[in-house]
Protein backbone atom coordinates (compact mmCIF):
# COMPACT_ATOMS: atom_id res chain seq x y z
CA UNK A 1 0.00 0.00 0.00
CA UNK A 2 2.83 2.57 0.89
CA UNK A 3 3.74 1.97 -2.83
CA UNK A 4 0.13 3.35 -3.92
CA UNK A 5 0.92 6.16 -1.70
CA UNK A 6 4.27 7.19 -2.93
CA UNK A 7 2.65 7.35 -6.04
CA UNK A 8 0.25 9.56 -4.56
CA UNK A 9 2.33 11.65 -3.16
CA UNK A 10 4.39 12.19 -6.20
CA UNK A 11 1.48 13.27 -8.59
CA UNK A 12 0.05 15.33 -6.19
CA UNK A 13 3.42 17.34 -5.95
CA UNK A 14 3.67 17.68 -9.46
CA UNK A 15 6.36 15.11 -9.53
CA UNK A 16 6.69 12.22 -12.42
CA UNK A 17 6.11 8.91 -11.12
CA UNK A 18 8.97 6.89 -11.55
CA UNK A 19 10.18 3.38 -9.32
CA UNK A 20 12.98 5.89 -8.48
CA UNK A 21 10.96 8.82 -7.31
CA UNK A 22 8.77 6.19 -5.54
CA UNK A 23 12.09 4.37 -3.51
CA UNK A 24 13.34 7.57 -2.93
CA UNK A 25 9.79 8.69 -0.88
CA UNK A 26 9.94 5.31 0.49
CA UNK A 27 12.91 5.32 1.67
CA UNK A 28 12.43 8.96 3.15
CA UNK A 29 9.84 7.50 5.33
CA UNK A 30 12.20 4.93 6.86
CA UNK A 31 10.88 1.83 4.76
CA UNK A 32 12.05 -0.85 3.01
CA UNK A 33 12.14 -1.30 -1.02
CA UNK A 34 11.09 -4.01 -3.04
CA UNK A 35 12.40 -2.62 -6.83
CA UNK A 36 9.67 -5.40 -8.21
CA UNK A 37 6.96 -3.56 -6.66
CA UNK A 38 8.07 -0.18 -7.46
CA UNK A 39 8.65 -1.01 -11.10
CA UNK A 40 5.38 -3.18 -11.40
CA UNK A 41 3.52 -0.17 -9.97
CA UNK A 42 5.04 2.34 -12.57
CA UNK A 43 4.31 0.38 -15.35
CA UNK A 44 0.59 -0.26 -14.03
CA UNK A 45 -0.16 3.63 -14.19
CA UNK A 46 1.44 4.21 -17.63
CA UNK A 47 -1.64 5.19 -19.78
CA UNK A 48 -3.60 5.66 -16.51
CA UNK A 49 -4.74 9.64 -15.42
CA UNK A 50 -4.79 9.61 -12.34
CA UNK A 51 -6.62 12.08 -11.73
CA UNK A 52 -9.63 10.79 -13.44
CA UNK A 53 -9.28 7.45 -11.17
CA UNK A 54 -9.55 9.46 -7.92
CA UNK A 55 -12.44 11.15 -9.11
CA UNK A 56 -14.03 7.60 -9.64
CA UNK A 57 -12.53 6.30 -6.36
CA UNK A 58 -13.91 9.29 -4.60
CA UNK A 59 -17.70 9.00 -5.98
CA UNK A 60 -17.28 5.21 -5.68
CA UNK A 61 -16.16 5.57 -1.70
CA UNK A 62 -19.57 7.31 -0.32
CA UNK A 63 -21.61 4.47 -2.37
CA UNK A 64 -19.74 1.81 -0.66
CA UNK A 65 -19.07 3.14 2.59
CA UNK A 66 -23.24 3.32 2.82
CA UNK A 67 -23.54 0.05 0.90
CA UNK A 68 -21.40 -2.01 3.83
CA UNK A 69 -24.21 -1.17 6.64
CA UNK A 70 -26.74 -2.14 4.40
CA UNK A 71 -24.58 -5.76 3.13
CA UNK A 72 -23.94 -6.17 6.81
CA UNK A 73 -27.46 -6.15 8.11
CA UNK A 74 -28.28 -8.68 4.80
CA UNK A 75 -25.90 -10.97 6.22
CA UNK A 76 -27.09 -11.02 9.67
CA UNK A 77 -30.99 -11.69 8.25
CA UNK A 78 -30.20 -14.81 7.02
CA UNK A 79 -28.44 -16.23 10.22
CA UNK A 80 -31.65 -14.94 12.04
CA UNK A 81 -33.86 -16.82 9.73
CA UNK A 82 -32.11 -20.14 9.51
CA UNK A 83 -33.02 -21.92 12.78
CA UNK A 84 -36.62 -21.20 12.10
CA UNK A 85 -35.74 -22.52 8.05
CA UNK A 86 -34.10 -25.72 9.94
CA UNK A 87 -37.26 -26.19 12.08
CA UNK A 88 -40.17 -26.15 9.02
CA UNK A 89 -37.18 -28.41 7.29
CA UNK A 90 -37.48 -30.80 9.93
CA UNK A 91 -40.94 -30.92 10.05
CA UNK A 92 -41.97 -31.35 6.81
CA UNK A 93 -39.15 -34.45 6.42
CA UNK A 94 -40.91 -35.87 9.53
CA UNK A 95 -44.23 -35.74 7.54
CA UNK A 96 -42.45 -37.20 4.58
CA UNK A 97 -41.74 -40.10 6.77
CA UNK A 98 -44.51 -40.27 8.50
CA UNK A 99 -46.51 -41.02 5.18
CA UNK A 100 -43.84 -44.20 4.51
CA UNK A 101 -44.70 -45.77 7.49
CA UNK A 102 -48.73 -44.80 7.51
Amino acid sequence: MEYVYAALLLHSTGTKVTDEAITAVIKAAGGEVDAVRAKALVSALEGVNIEEAIAKAAFAAPAAAAAAPVAAAAAEAPAEEKPEDKGKAEESGMEGLGALFG
